[in-house]
Formats: C-alpha cells, sequence, structure tokens
C-alpha cells in the first residue's frame, strides 16, 4: 500500500512541476490555478513566473520528499487560498455564467488540488517542523484533503449528467456507446466522492478511482494534448496534467492518512 501512496505522491508531483513549466512557456498562470482577470493584480506575468518557479519546486519537493510535508501544507493552504479569496470572488463578480456548474470547473479543480496537497501531507510523518504554530496551524485542514478532493469528484459527476452530450463527445471514436460512458463516468464520480466522504470502503472506493481517472489521463487527455497542444494556451496540456494528478490524489487516499504524526498514520494504515 505504501508503495502506490508513493505512487501518488509522484503522480501529483510531476503534475504540479509540469505544469508550473507550462506556465513559464506563456509567462501566464492557467486558468486550473487562477482566473483570466488580469485586472486584479498588477505585473502578473511577473508574478506568474515566480509563481511557476514555486510551483515547480514545490512538485519536485513532493516528488523526492524533501521537506514535502512542509511544501504540501503550504501549497494546499495557498491553492485553498486563491480558490476562496480570487476563484469564488471572480465568479460571483466577473464571471456572467457563474450559475452554471460547467463554468466552475477550473476553480474546483483548484478545489481538489488543495485537498489533493493536504492529503499528501497527511500521508508523510511529521518531523521537527511540527513544532512550528503556522504548521501546527495548516495540520487541521489535513483531515479535510479528502472531502475537498471528493466534492470536486461529486460536483464532476454532476456535470456528466448536467452536459452528456459535451462529455459524450470527448469519448474516442475507438470506444461505442459514448452516452452510456458518460452516465457510468458520472456515476462513478458521484458514488466514488461520496464513498470517500463518509469513508466507505475508501481503500477499494479510492484505488479504483484512481485507476479509473488515470486510465482517462491515457485514453483520453494525452490524445487530446497531442492533437491540440497549442489550443487556448496549451488548455488541453494542463488538463492532462490535473488528470494525473487527480489520480495520485486518489492512490494517496486509498492508503489512509493522519492527522498530526507517523503514529497515527501507522495506526490508520493498519486499518
Amino acid at each position: 500500500m505504501e508503495k502506490l501512496v508513493k505512487t501518488g505522491r509522484i503522480f501529483y508531483g510531476f503534475a504540479m512541476a509540469a505544469v508550473g513549466i507550462h506556465q513559464l512557456f506563456y509567462s501566464d498562470f492557467c486558468l486550473m490555478l487562477f482566473p483570466h482577470w488580469p485586472s486584479l493584480v498588477p505585473g502578473l506575468p511577473v508574478i506568474a513566473w515566480i509563481g511557476s518557479l514555486a510551483l515547480i519546486a514545490a512538485g519536485l519537493a513532493i516528488i523526492f520528499e524533501k521537506q514535502a510535508r512542509t511544501v504540501s501544507l503550504i501549497l494546499g493552504a495557498i491553492l485553498l487560498a486563491i480558490f476562496l479569496f480570487i476563484y469564488v470572488p471572480y465568479e460571483i463578480l466577473k464571471d456572467p455564467y457563474s450559475k452554471h456548474i460547467g463554468s466552475w470547473v477550473s476553480a474546483f479543480k483548484e478545489f481538489a488540488l488543495a485537498g489533493g496537497a493536504f492529503a499528501i501531507a497527511g500521508s508523510l510523518p511529521a518531523g521537527q517542523e511540527h513544532e512550528k504554530t503556522y504548521i501546527r496551524f495548516l495540520e487541521k485542514f489535513i483531515p479535510f484533503g479528502s472531502v475537498l478532493f471528493s466534492i470536486t469528484m461529486i460536483d464532476f459527476g454532476i456535470g456528466h449528467f448536467l452536459y452528456i452530450q459535451y462529455v459524450a463527445q470527448m469519448v474516442p471514436d475507438w470506444i461505442s456507446a459514448h452516452v452510456f460512458w458518460t452516465y457510468f463516468a458520472g456515476v462513478a464520480l458521484i458514488a466514488a466522492g461520496s464513498a470517500i466522504i463518509l469513508r466507505i470502503w475508501l481503500k477499494p472506493v479510492a484505488i479504483l478511482l484512481g485507476i479509473m481517472i488515470f486510465i482517462w489521463f491515457v485514453t483520453l487527455h494525452i490524445p487530446g494534448a497531442i492533437e491540440e497542444p497549442l489550443v487556448d494556451k496549451g488548455n488541453e496540456i494542463v488538463s492532462a496534467f490535473s488528470a494525473l494528478a487527480f489520480s495520485g490524489i486518489a492512490f494517496v487516499i486509498s492508503g489512509g492518512y493522519f492527522k498530526t504524526g507517523a503514529k497515527e498514520n501507522e495506526k490508520n494504515l493498519q486499518h
């Protein structure tokens, strides 16, 4: 199980580092991390470069487990803060289509990534940094990591039913019964998200969810990224990396994770 959890951390870390590199190429934040609200922050390209370099460093720290717990906690806090104090106001005040669940896709991706960062922090043992006050404060968010991720999965599952024709066309042509698989995926996402929140069959559900999303990464997102690598500033590439990150988060959650220390983690993994 520990190997699967470590694989999940690598998936997440690689995805974050890759998104950071992608942003450097465009000198701009991808829509998954920051809304296209240029007037909000002056000198956004410079901030995007700094943020991208920080994201690359965070991804590498998670992959190689160098201060990974602290880095994950800080990353989760930043992503959650952007969601709450930038993305939510943007959707409410600026986006004319904010009443439609589809307009919140990018915002909820960030919400899930924030939850994933907290879950990853919880999968790693606490070190001396645990003595720091701000670390102990951020650790309080760890138990909610799987909830933030699962809320997004449920939201995406509902979207499969609301936008059936749009989602169905994403199914590769070599796979038949597009509408059936769209409904199937929607039910699977809602059921998996609900089961993780309620901690029902947590391990098998999270593993199956991670496998399902990884299959989408290989069969849907990679071909899409290859076919349209530059459309909308490489949005398909970013979507592929987000799918890889979500798969990794599910694998991390499947191993269980603790609140504040290694002993609690070991106890959780035994269950």
